[in-house]
């Protein structure tokens, strides 16, 4: 979803339930034009692989997904899972979390620290661009540094953390080197942060969305030039399973096979993203021209999980509860915290979940789910109490708060399922004495809102590493995230997880933040989705799943 599944990015990301409300959900459900109907990956494949005396047998997979993407450029990754899973096929991430919750390496053979300072990041020895050249250390160093470069200013890779970057994120204008970013040997590159991380949230903060780039292709551009540099939406030379060949970001990304892929060819030869509307995901999986679909890129309708699940041709797998629907609250213009409280109150979240998610979910305030090593039980949700919302609304009000004014929703437009709870929330928040205006964007104008602070609420799919929620969570609780919200019983709590590998102290600290997320409500977890993938019974080695689905892409395969 997911700064969105950043710090980060620092991190990104529906049924028919009637609630006595008479309101149009049409922004939810406007479809898009035909996306990738014409199947811009087809063509002459068989001519491509004939002429290298690869297998002439054209097989095309397509993979269904439901949010537009903002760019297929590496160097502008705003950690949307979307953007990061079309960009990863071609430019592989250091390291990646596997089913398992496991960082499993990908370009990396390993990341290993010995101080929580100093971390040694080696490259595969066999890892190779599709040219033939080696891929290097300085590859990985040149990308960093293009990553940190104030002419783009993209504060979504949270590189303050790296010695020799400002606390801005970004390195001096023109810098030709960072500090803390050394090509050691030719396949070692060692980075060096301004204070203790640990080893898990390095690996998903940077190993996961630093995605390396050939400096021998692209040093020669200036770097004014590399935001929208032509290249990127068909590049010559990769080092993933896959190259772009044609890209409509509304629409498709279209793919054909690395054959030199170093981890071994692929065994489909062209792959489609097809970016369709939720309510198209069912018809295009039983009609065949949909072949997969992942939890966290891939919004299936809640109504549609029964007809999707009884399809003959089709195999589902549900997630982890992983994926947070949260709400986000701009703290410096709902700055009460009683008002922040009334809305958690206000909001039945048990029956979103039953009437919404056919009971497949869970409820939590704060950002952990039952599904990582942190979740603490002992923590009990906060209830729905519309009295209690009353109650703090009118406190609120005689203190100074204007109750009259309309607070801002802004809401995905591709989350079909929330775009109906946001109306339902809407409903029953004025009847505490609230105004809300739901308003549905797109994913991208979204996470512009959200950079911008240009809203008072502010709802989004964000998955929340379970292994280590603290990259999200320290950005989103700072000055700069979007809450705007500074606490310093988080900030250090948030610390504490940085200094030990303890489970039970780790634990024992998220479980302060999570009060304190009751307390203050700078965001409120409105639902744990557990959600539904499906892919086609003709695809062989692949399982969707909420991590590692497209770990293994090349070994994908169809049957005839």
């Amino acid at each position: 979803m997911k700064k969105v599944v950043f710090q980060k990015l620092h991190k990104v990301i529906g049924s028919m339930l009637v609630f006595g409300m008479v309101v149009s959900l049409a922004a939810c459900a406007k479809p898009n034009s035909n996306p990738g109907a014409e199947n811009p990956a087809k063509g002459n494949a068989a001519e491509d692989n004939s002429a290298k005396g690869e297998n002439t047998e054209d097989k095309i997979v397509n993979i269904g997904m439901t949010d537009s993407i903002s760019s297929v450029n590496p160097l502008l990754m705003d950690a949307t899972e979307i953007m990061k899973t079309s960009t990863a096929m071609e430019f592989l991430p250091l390291v990646e979390l596997n089913s398992n919750l496991e960082f499993e390496g990908m370009l990396a053979s390993s990341i290993t620290t010995e101080d929580n300072i100093h971390f040694t990041v080696n490259i595969d020895p066999n890892a190779s661009w599709s040219d033939g050249q080696a891929v290097t250390a300085d590859d990985v160093v040149y990308t960093v540094l293009k990553l940190s470069s104030p002419v783009r200013a993209n504060a979504s890779m949270a590189l303050y953390a790296i010695e020799g970057v400002g606390d801005d994120g970004f390195s001096e204008a023109g810098a030709t080197e960072i500090s803390g970013v050394k090509a050691i040997d030719n396949k070692t590159v060692e980075f060096t942060t301004k204070y203790q991380m640990a080893l898990t949230t390095f690996q998903n903060t940077y190993g996961r969305y630093i995605l390396t780039l050939p400096k021998h292709v692209l040093e020669s551009v200036a770097d004014e030039d590399l935001a929208g540099y032509d290249w990127f939406n068909a590049p010559t030379v990769v080092n993933g399973p896959y190259r772009i060949t044609s890209v409509d970001l509304q629409h498709y990304v279209s793919y054909e096979a690395n054959n030199t892929y170093w981890k071994g060819a692929p065994k489909i030869n062209r792959l489609n993203i097809k970016i369709v509307p939720a309510a198209q995901l069912l018809t295009g999986l039983q009609s065949g021209e949909i072949d997969f679909v992942q939890q966290t890129t891939g919004n299936i309708l809640q109504e549609d999980y029964a007809s999707v699940e009884a399809l003959a041709n089709v195999t589902v797998n549900y997630g982890a509860p992983v994926i947070n629907q949260s709400i986000f609250f701009n703290t410096t213009t709902v700055t009460d915290p009683r008002i922040r409280q009334a809305i958690l109150y206000g909001i039945d979240r048990p029956s979103i979940i039953t009437g919404l998610l056919n009971g497949k979910g869970e409820v939590v305030d704060g950002f952990l789910s039952s599904a990582g090593p942190f979740y603490d039980e002992g923590l009990t949700p906060t209830v729905y109490d519309p009295e209690k919302a009353k109650e703090l609304v009118a406190q609120a009000a005689a203190d100074g708060w204007d109750a009259s004014k309309t607070l801002n929703f802004y809401v995905n437009s591709g989350d079909s399922t929330f775009c109906q709870a946001a109306d339902y929330i809407a409903a029953k928040l004025q009847e505490i004495g609230l105004k809300i205006q739901v308003t549905t964007v797109d994913l991208s104008s979204l996470m512009t809102k959200a950079g911008s602070k240009d809203f008072d609420l502010l709802a989004v799919q964000y998955t929340y590493a379970p292994v280590d929620p603290y990259p999200d969570v320290n950005w989103l609780l700072s000055a700069d995230g979007w809450t705007g919200y500074v606490n310093d019983t988080v900030t250090q709590a948030l610390a504490a997880t940085q200094a030990t590998s303890d489970i039970g102290e780790i634990k024992k600290e998220y479980r302060k933040i999570d009060t304190v997320m009751q307390q203050e409500a700078p965001m409120i977890s409105a639902y744990i989705i557990s959600a539904i993938g499906a892919v086609n019974k003709r695809l062989e080695n692949a399982t969707p799943d909420v991590y590692g689905s497209f770990n293994n892409i090349h070994q994908w395969d169809v049957t005839q």
